[in-house]
């Protein structure tokens, strides 16, 4: 299985009607997962034991997925190793995993991810961009804000706009604009 690349793997992870912007870690021919608890996706992959990694390069669907449930119509099933999968349509590539809680600690567990089927569905280049780069980083730091109001995390909002502002297409400057209405809330 060749679609993770060793370092953090942004992904739009799906569970049983569910998509969250989540980083998949991957070392040494090994991956995993650090979630809240209290997530849906923690609580599905506690349920289910599986989760799909959603290869996709649209800005607005990683914010909208950070603050916002997705309408059904937009998750395929499919069948991997006897398992029910949901994954999303319109996706350059997935990932089907079997997941593995393997610790837990305060507010966040620990899943180990265990490669079933990868499926490539269409080959696109992505050149590096800066402004998608920081609308991923900016909505890390959002979640965390609405959380807790933390005036550093602010800071590095405002910082990594100002990089979207001046690197990134119409794509990104729409996420972004969705984003601050989100953290407006």
């Amino acid at each position: 299985m060749g679609l993770l690349r060793a370092g953090i793997n942004e992904v739009i992870a799906t569970t049983s009607f569910n998509a969250a912007p989540m980083g998949i870690h991957y070392r040494e021919g090994k991956a995993g997962m650090i979630l809240f608890t209290g997530s849906h996706t923690a609580q599905n992959i506690e349920r289910d034991g599986w989760i799909v990694a959603n290869f996709v390069y649209d800005p607005v669907l990683y914010v909208k997925t950070a603050f916002e449930d997705l309408p059904r119509e937009v998750f395929l099933e499919e069948t991997v190793d006897g398992k029910k999968m949901h994954r999303l349509s319109g996706t350059d590539a997935w990932a089907a995993f079997t997941a593995i809680v393997e610790r837990r600690s305060g507010e966040v567990m620990m899943v180990r991810l265990i490669p079933e089927k990868e499926i490539i569905e269409e080959v696109s280049l992505h050149p590096v961009n800066r402004g998608f780069n920081s609308i991923i980083d900016a909505t890390v730091h959002a979640t965390r804000y609405r959380e807790n109001q933390d005036p550093e995390l602010k800071k590095l909002i405002d910082y990594h706009s100002g990089i979207v502002r001046k690197c990134g297409g119409k794509k990104e400057l729409a996420a972004l604009e969705m984003l601050m209405k989100y953290i407006a809330e």
